[in-house]
């Protein structure tokens, strides 16, 4: 699995959300993860999430730390169960990182009490599975109260590439867990 830290800042509108981004754009060919930084404004057009959209919800925030995962297969239910390993994974780290009162993930979202860090949405196209997350780095201007990495003094750049570190060695142990074992008669 490739892996890239962009460090221009991107705005993600949710366009961003669709097969190949991270080859046309950074030159990943094959599954991948990239992370960049930048604003979270998402139409409702490009909403994703039927609920969000029926409600009427906004996505919004003025700094959040963004995740894109591309994998090439279109099982939308892995999709989904790679989404909450992923989610686990900055639970995990962000619990390690900080001593305040824990993270807790409800779904695919990370909450401390009942301020939200986060967004994740898991969707396929004809050729890939995708994944969306967004954690907070500001909690500026947002929708619903919220919590971000500045608020921990977490360094988005450093968190983002531990973050995709883990997610890749996570990945490569399904692949061998896969490899090595024999079917049963």
């Amino acid at each position: 699995m490739k892996h890239r830290l962009i460090k221009t800042e991107i705005s993600y509108t949710g366009k961003q959300l669709r097969s190949n981004f991270a080859y046309t754009h950074f030159g990943l060919v094959g599954d991948s993860i990239i992370a960049f930084c930048g604003k979270c404004d998402v139409a409702q057009e490009k909403m994703v999430d039927l609920e969000d959209l029926k409600a009427g919800k906004q996505i919004y925030s003025e700094s959040m730390l963004h995740f894109i995962i591309e994998h090439y297969d279109t099982d939308l239910e892995k999709a989904v169960l790679r989404q909450l390993l992923f989610t686990n994974i900055i639970k995990d780290l962000m619990n390690d990182i900080k001593s305040e009162a824990p993270i807790i993930r409800i779904g695919t979202d990370l909450y401390e009490g009942d301020a939200k860090l986060s967004i994740s949405i898991a969707t396929v196209t004809p050729i890939s599975s995708l994944i969306h997350f967004g954690i907070n780095i500001t909690s500026i201007n947002t929708p619903v109260k919220t919590k971000g990495l500045k608020d921990y003094n977490i360094d988005p750049y450093k968190f983002a590439d531990s973050v995709m570190d883990i997610y890749k060695k996570e990945q490569d142990k399904i692949y061998t867990a896969r490899c090595k074992v024999r079917w049963t008669e």
